[in-house]
């Protein structure tokens, strides 16, 4: 069924047709709704295909984020939910594409057969080549998370920096003076994964800043990890009371690596981190965290590439977001263990 049977049952041309389904020129009302009910009776729908030739709109996004490895941690799969969820909002279909740089297969069809009509992208590092790759290619681009270098260009963030320090001050007003931190896996440092960079940053300065004894740990995304990660903390410093963790996806294991040393949260060790809250809740005691507004951010990416796509000659416009830390139940004042 084609738009030339639609006209000819309605009794009106082929391009009325395409006014009235479109919304490109004025139709009368008495022909828009006999041409509707046709199109119900024949149960018609659009071919996207040939929608994308007409009016060079795909009516869909591209979401752009690294493979997986093993798994996706939950804080990945909130992101990418929230992607979803936002850009059916506002009638658009998501594409995913698991790449990582611009040599990847899935991330130049992409963009070499414009599938899309613009891109988000995840996991974004310090100096990110796809970022780049689609300015040089002029496809509308919003990233979650920013660059060394924002500036000139659409982001929705996290202040990571602030949101460790704070962290990390929220410790020390507690009393502990030995502190870990635990990061994301060591191949995410090196790559420059933009938020275990600034967090590392953020909590650096601020023990400096307050005079505590800290040390730094790179952490696998997984429980057994975490496990691992408490073991080490402990074999290194006994006397660490407390830890700053960016890693949502090791918090289990961090709690069991805890009690399998007898420490108890928080009467003996105190944890707290950057985790999005539903994960915060999930563990016993709750953690006291700086809960990443994931549902958010996947909004507000979609609400700023929109704008990109109907207002090409908008300023570029970022969101960088430092949610308070909520107060739960895994910190104490800090003791001698």
């Amino acid at each position: 069924m084609n738009i030339g049977e639609i006209a000819k049952r309605a009794g009106v041309s082929r391009s009325t047709v395409s006014y009235a389904l479109s919304g490109k020129r004025p139709v009368s009302e008495d022909t828009r709704r006999r041409i509707q009910q046709v199109v119900d009776e024949l149960g018609y729908r659009p071919s996207a295909s040939a929608r994308a030739l007409a009016n060079g709109r795909t009516s869909t996004i591209g979401l752009v984020f690294p493979p997986a490895g093993n798994h996706y941690t939950g804080m990945q799969l909130d992101f990418i939910g929230s992607v979803v969820e936002a850009a059916a909002a506002y009638d658009y279909d998501v594409l995913l594409s698991p790449s990582g740089v611009d040599s990847d297969r899935s991330f130049q069809r992409l963009l070499g057969e414009r599938r899309v009509d613009g891109a988000i992208l995840m996991e974004i590092r310090l100096a990110d080549d796809r970022v780049d790759h689609l300015a040089t290619l002029d496809i509308p681009s919003v990233a979650i998370g920013r660059t060394a270098r924002p500036e000139g260009s659409w982001w929705v963030g996290l202040d990571h920096t602030t949101l460790a320090a704070a962290c990390v001050h929220h410790l020390a007003d507690l009393g502990h003076r030995r502190v870990a931190f635990v990061n994301r896996p060591e191949q995410l440092l090196r790559a420059g994964y933009e938020s275990a960079h600034r967090g590392l940053d953020g909590f650096t300065k601020a023990a400096a800043e307050r005079g505590l004894t800290v040390r730094t740990y790179c952490c696998g995304d997984d429980a057994a990890s975490g496990q691992t990660c408490v073991a080490q903390i402990l074999h290194d410093d006994p006397a660490t009371t407390a830890l700053v963790t960016l890693n949502e996806a090791a918090l289990g294991g961090l709690y069991r690596g805890l009690a399998q040393a007898g420490r108890h949260v928080p009467r003996d060790f105190s944890v707290t981190g950057v985790v999005a809250n539903h994960w915060a809740e999930t563990v016993t005691p709750q953690l006291t965290a700086a809960d990443v507004p994931a549902a958010e951010m996947g909004r507000l990416a979609v609400e700023l590439l929109v704008e990109r796509l109907d207002h090409p000659d908008a300023p570029p416009r970022h969101h960088l977001l430092t949610p308070p830390i909520s107060l739960r139940a895994s910190t104490g004042p800090g003791t001698t263990p």
